[in-house]
This record gives structure tokens, sequence and C-alpha cells, in this order.
């Protein structure tokens, strides 16, 4: 192994993953606070839990399934336009969902709005920090990722308690104003790439090694390549299961007698679990390597749910929820950083978004087919039991898929403005 290059004392990609941290923390702040509104909205439009469970599973669709668009749209216009739009559109589709009259109003306005918005947001955010980091892609990504637990835990929080004070017609006006007072700085301290400031990867002063092709691999290469579906099949099995608690955990909690605000309080719990998978999960990946650990993401994913099959009593879903939070925030955080270490390049955007899709088809599916299920047979325990099996799918995709070779990996992307 190379020595390691001197770094500056101060390096400004700590500061881009910070802001990256802000963005993810509106984004995914406003996706998952959905779960504070499911029983408000449910009790206000007489509408089953198959159609609200579809408000969040369209803006999950769209926002994964866009990523291939947004990646190509952030490599070309450059992260920081793109993931300012993201925040607009998402501040829009709160505050006009706040006008709703009927359930498909809210997926015109929630499920649109916030579902284009996250997905212009997220690949493009996450893809600024792996053109910042090499040797630290992992803690960093894992950083930078908490923000998305930070915003699960923070935003139901707070959606709760403005229901409960306001109803949910004003909520959805205040959460719109706070995504605006954090995103809009946050774009505004996002540079693209180090070479934008005179610097290298990981705050070296001088650039590291060039490794790999020129310029890292195109789409049409990537997607021809086994790293590339094995990532993919690992990213949908594994979806079809990690949304359903998002969506239903909060009905499941009233249905064992616990009020809504402990079911928002439970979707704060997966924040807080979520925020030390990131940030742990993330670093420690580093060094025990970042396939193995993906895999370890999927199996405590899959013994997490099997723990939700019993759980009835307070201490037993909040157990659940840290658990679960913990285990999701890692795969979360592992993925692009994984994926970087096949594909960092000038496509890279591109690529992982792509990669994303498959997150997009888990996010439709899994909590409307789970909303179905419950409707037609009154419980979980069946949608859960195919979340289980379908993690285990995960881990044998992350088995078969090799090691990427020291020349697969780029020294650092190119700039892209």
């Amino acid at each position: 192994m190379p020595a390691e290059a001197p770094r500056a004392r101060f390096f400004y990609g700590w500061v881009v993953v910070g802001a990256v941290f802000g963005a993810l923390f509106v984004a995914f702040g406003a996706a998952y606070s959905f779960a504070a509104f499911f029983n408000a909205l449910r009790d206000e439009f007489g509408a089953t839990r198959s159609d609200i469970s579809l408000v969040f599973a369209l803006s999950g669709f769209l926002y994964f399934g866009l990523g291939a668009v947004t990646g190509l749209l952030a490599d070309r216009l450059g992260p920081r336009r793109v993931i300012a739009a993201g925040i607009l559109c998402i501040a829009a589709g709160m505050a006009a969902a706040s006008l709703a009259q009927a359930v498909w109003q809210v997926y015109l306005t929630y499920s649109l709005g916030v579902g284009v918005g996250v997905g212009l947001v997220y690949v493009p955010a996450v893809g600024v920090v792996q053109r910042w980091f090499i040797r630290r892609r992992g803690t960093a990504s894992g950083f930078a990722v908490a923000g998305i637990g930070a915003g699960t835990l923070v935003m139901p929080l707070l959606a709760a308690a403005a229901i409960d004070t306001l109803g949910w017609r004003p909520s959805w006006v205040i959460l719109a104003a706070v995504a605006l007072a954090i995103g809009i700085p946050a774009v505004l301290t996002i540079v693209p790439n180090p070479a934008d400031r005179g610097l290298y990867p990981d705050g070296d002063r001088q650039p590291p090694p060039a490794l790999g092709p020129a310029g890292g691999p195109a789409v049409r290469q990537a997607v021809r390549s086994a790293p590339f579906w094995l990532l993919f099949g690992a990213g949908l099995s594994t979806s079809l299961g990690i949304f359903i608690p998002f969506a239903h955990l909060t009905p499941y909690a009233r249905d064992q007698g616990f009020s809504d605000a402990f079911g928002a309080l439970l979707i704060g719990f997966i924040g807080i679990g979520s925020i030390a998978g990131r940030l742990l999960l993330g670093s420690s990946a580093d060094r025990l390597g970042r396939r193995r650990s993906l895999a370890g993401t999927f199996v405590a994913m899959g013994l997490c749910l099997a723990w939700w099959l019993t759980a009835t009593q307070a201490w037993a879903l909040i157990l659940f929820a840290l658990a679960f939070g913990a285990a999701y925030g890692g795969f979360v955080a592992l993925i692009p950083a994984l994926a970087a270490d096949y594909f960092a390049g000038r496509s890279f955007g591109a690529i992982l978004g792509l990669i994303y899709t498959s997150a997009a088809v888990g996010a439709l599916a899994g909590p409307t087919l789970a909303g179905a299920l419950y409707d037609a047979r009154e419980s979980y325990d069946l949608p859960i039991t195919l979340g289980i099996a379908l993690n285990g799918v995960a881990v044998l995709c992350t088995l078969i898929l090799r090691d990427p070779a020291p020349a697969a990996r780029p020294a650092a992307a190119p700039a892209a403005r």
C-alpha cells in the first residue's frame, strides 16, 4: 500500500459533507415525516391503508426511480443547481398538499412534489461526497447520509407535535418552511469537486496515483458488468422490505393500542438508530471491507424484521426501531461508497442513479403490497416474512460479488461543473 500523502490541516471536503447532511436532512425528513400523517389522512378521507400507503410508495418510487436522470443532470449541469431545484420541489409539494380535499390530490401534490424533489437531491448530493474522498469514502459517506437519519428523527416528531396542536394541514406548511430554511443554505455551501478549490481528494497536497481508465467507466460499460447487476439485485431485494416500517409502523402501533404520537416516535427511533449505523458502519467498513459490511447489514435487517413479527409491547417496538434503523443506516451509507469503488468517474452520478432504481421498485411495491395484504388479511405477518426472505437474497448477491480490484478504483472523479 502506498504511503499516505500529507494532508492540509483543514479540508473543505468536510464542509461539503456537512452541507450534504443538511440537504439530506430536509429531503428524507420530508419523506419519512409522512408516517406522522398516515392516520390523520386515513381518518380525514375515509381511505384504506392501501390507499394511504400508496402516497408514500409513489413518492419513494419517484425519488429512487429518478436517480438515473438526476445523476446524469448533475454530471452535466452541476449538482448544486439540481439539488436546489429539489429543495424547492419538496417545499412546494408539502405546501400544496395542505390544500388537498381528496386522496388523489395528495398523490398529485405530496407524492409528486416530494418524490421528484428528493430524487433531485439524493443522488447528486451523495455523488458529490464521493468526489471529495477516496481513502475515507466510507467514513465521509456515513457522516453525510447521517442527515437522512437526523431528518427521520426530527421531522416526524415535529410533524406529530404540529398535527396534535394545529392539525395536519398547517403542519405541512410548517415543514415546507423548515425545508427552505435549512435546504437553501446547505445548497449554497456545496462545492462540486475538490478541483474547484484547487484541492485533491482526502485533503492530500499532491494528486493521487492515476489508477484505472481515465475518467472511469462509461454508463454503457457499467451496466454490462456483473458488479452493477449484483448491486442492483441486492438493492431491489432488500428494498421490498425496507420501506414497509416507514409507511406502516405507525398504524401498526395503533393496532397494538398505542397513540399516533408514539408511532411517530418509533419512526424517530429508526432515525436515531440509522445515525449510529451510518457513522459506525460507514467508518468501520473502510477497515473491514465495504462489501462484507454491506452483507452484514442485510443479515441484520432480516433479523430485525423477524423480531418485528412478535413485537407488541412498547419496549419491543422501540428496540426494533433502533436496531432496524442501525442496519438500514449502514446499508444506505455503504451502497454509494461500494458503488464508487467499482464505478467512480465522470459518469458516476448516472451509474449510481441507475443502481438506485432498484430501490424505486421496492419503495413502490413494498409498502403498497403490505397495505393490500393487511386490508385482505388484517395482519402484517406475510409482508414482513417476505421482507425477511428477500434480505436473504440480498446477502447472496453480495457474497457472489467480488471485491473491486485496485485498478478498478479511479483515483478521483474529474471536475463536473
